[in-house]
C-alpha cells in the first residue's frame, strides 16, 4: 500500500485545509496509508545552523523520505502560500550533506500534488506559486496546480467548510489520479 504524507500549510488546529485533508484521508481509506507531517518544531532556516542538522529537521526529512508521495494542502495568505510552509520547503530543498551539492535532497523527484481552501480565489495564487517552487526544487508535480476550493465570507464567519458535489468530484478525481501517478 502506498504511503502518502499530508502537509498542512496552516498552523490552525482546525483549519479549513486540515478539514479538507481529513476528507481526502477518508477517500483514501484502504487505498493508501496516510500520515500527517508535524513540522511545528522546525526552526527558521538559517545556513549557520544547517549542519549539524537539527533533530526536528532530520525527523521531518525521514518522514518525507519514507513516503511514496506528498499531498500539500495550503491556504492563501496575501496571494501566496504561508511563510510557515515556505520555511519547510526551504529546509527540505537543502542538500543532505555538508559541502556536497550532489548529495541530493529529500524532495528531489518526490511525487507531490496540491490542494487549497481559501477565499473566492480558491487559493489559486498560492497553489500556482507553490507549484512553481516545487517544480524548481525538482519535485514531480501531479495535476498542474491541483484543486482549489473557494469559501464565501459566511463560511469564514461560521467556521464551516462546505464542498459542493462538483468540487467533491474534482477532489475524488485528484485522489484517484494521484494514486495511479504513484505507481
Amino acid at each position: 500500500m502506498k504511503k502518502i504524507l499530508f502537509i498542512i500549510g496552516s498552523t490552525r488546529r482546525n483549519s479549513f485545509n486540515r478539514r479538507l485533508a481529513n476528507r481526502v484521508e477518508t477517500m483514501l481509506l484502504g487505498k493508501a496509508e496516510v500520515s500527517y507531517l508535524n513540522y511545528d518544531s522546525v526552526p527558521f532556516f538559517n545556513q549557520d545552523t544547517e549542519f549539524p542538522t537539527p533533530d526536528s529537521v532530520r525527523m521531518v526529512r525521514e518522514e518525507i523520505l519514507d513516503s511514496d508521495g506528498i499531498w500539500i494542502f495550503t491556504p492563501e495568505y496575501n496571494r501566496s502560500y504561508p511563510g510557515f510552509l515556505k520555511n519547510l520547503v526551504d529546509w527540505m530543498s537543502r542538500t543532505l550533506a555538508l559541502n556536497d551539492l550532489n548529495a541530493g535532497t529529500v524532495m528531489m523527484q518526490k511525487k507531490v500534488t496540491v490542494s487549497g481552501v481559501s477565499g473566492k480565489n480558491a487559493a489559486r495564487s498560492a497553489r500556482k506559486k507553490l507549484v512553481e517552487v516545487l517544480t524548481f526544487i525538482d519535485m514531480d508535480v501531479y495535476g498542474e496546480i491541483g484543486t482549489g476550493f473557494a469559501m464565501g465570507p459566511d463560511q469564514f464567519v461560521e467556521d464551516k467548510l462546505e464542498i459542493t458535489n462538483q468540487e467533491l468530484d474534482a477532489l475524488k478525481a485528484q485522489a484517484a489520479g494521484f494514486l495511479k501517478y504513484l505507481d
